[in-house]
């Protein structure tokens, strides 16, 4: 009786590395899909949770963090948002490419942080100075762009931006100083909440310094300007 041989297919000719890599390449594949389904799911779902929120919360025993619509914020705050951060978020596409040139000509690991970046990097990744955390933030960033609106990403961006140690999003910080919901902000408060956002811990929207309330000052005039030069259309209700 002949004996049968066994086909070899070319699957079992090549070298155990080939075979790895592909099966690593076809594993990494359908990790970034699924990345990017998550991301692009977060242009409907708001996040439950992000990575600075939960250690904040471990750290202080809990936080003070309820989510709010854009329609429930008074406009006032996101155009002095805007005006404090960024104030051509409605011209670019996530990257201020002129800033992040600037930045590594300097070897600087920060500058150039749209509002865009900015919520990529609380939703999405960690906080902390890092070449890896600013290289995955510019790959992100332009995909959330594409997949979200700008009313979305500044929606995000207000609700999910730190005001003062383990105060998260304008609904709290507008009760923490204020005392007011978030859609009964006036130009003021809204203005020394910008002007907080680059040092939550170390500013006071309610017991403003001197530098605090020339920038809010500075802020209102940046979010009057921006109103009127249209600058502020692709995040305002029409």
């Amino acid at each position: 009786m002949a004996r049968k041989t066994k086909k070899i297919t070319k699957k079992d000719r090549l070298p155990f590395f080939k075979q790895l890599r592909r099966r690593l390449t076809r594993y990494a594949l359908i990790a970034l899909g699924v990345a990017l389904l998550v991301i692009a799911l977060g242009s409907i779902i708001n996040p439950p949770t992000w990575p600075y929120r939960v250690q904040e919360a471990s750290r202080l025993g809990g936080v003070d963090h309820n989510w709010v619509p854009l329609e429930e914020i008074a406009p006032i705050m996101a155009r002095a948002a805007v005006a404090a951060e960024d104030a051509n978020y409605c011209l670019h596409w996530g990257l201020d490419t002129t800033a992040i040139q600037q930045a590594l000509e300097e070897g600087a690991l920060r500058g150039g942080s749209t509002i865009s970046q900015q919520v990529v990097k609380n939703v999405y990744l960690w906080h902390g100075r890092s070449y890896m955390r600013k290289a995955l933030e510019a790959l992100i960033t332009p995909f959330v762009e594409l997949t979200w609106s700008k009313r979305r990403i500044i929606e995000v961006y207000l609700n999910v931006a730190e005001f003062d140690e383990g105060i998260f999003g304008v609904e709290a910080a507008s009760r923490h100083y204020f005392g007011v919901g978030p859609e009964e902000l006036n130009r003021t408060q809204a203005a020394r909440l910008a002007a907080i956002l680059p040092d939550p811990k170390g500013r006071s929207a309610s017991k403003p310094s001197d530098f605090v309330r020339n920038r809010a000052r500075q802020i209102l005039a940046g979010a009057d300007t921006i109103a009127a030069d249209g600058r502020s259309d692709c995040f305002e209700e029409t």
